[in-house]
């Protein structure tokens, strides 16, 4: 159910990409209960024109090989549920592909469950689907 959208600049190698993937899908299964072969992922690369960020915003000191993830979701999961997943997160990414703490940001979009459609025009999460 998760659809995360992550968005970084150009130049990693596909083994950094595929690891980033890796670990998303581990931390949502660790931490949100996903299912298995619950992977839907999108990975974007801007160059630098079309990458902004702050290097400070919130006292945290960000670099170039900071990595944008979004994450629309069920709203179904608790505050305890949400800080478990990116304290998960920014550790799996630090272990592999190597992303310090301070260059992963972590966004949660909430939308109630009858607003997913996983193919055929159904609405599976609906309590009457037609």
């Amino acid at each position: 159910m998760p659809f995360v959208h992550v968005s970084l600049r150009t130049g990693k190698p596909e083994a950094y990409r595929q690891a980033i993937f890796n670990n998303v899908y581990r931390a949502l299964r660790e931490t949100f209960n996903v299912p298995e072969d619950d992977q839907f992922m999108i990975l974007t690369e801007h160059e630098a024109a079309n990458f902004r960020y702050s290097p400070s915003y919130m006292n945290v000191a960000r670099s170039d090989d900071l990595v944008y993830i979004q994450m629309t979701v069920s709203n179904t999961r608790d505050l305890d549920q949400k800080k478990a997943l990116f304290q998960r997160l920014v550790k799996l990414l630090g272990e592999d592909p190597g992303i310090r703490p301070e260059d992963v940001f972590i966004n949660l979009v909430e939308v109630v469950k009858e607003n997913w459609s996983f193919g055929h025009g159904h609405a599976q999460y609906a309590s009457n689907q037609n």
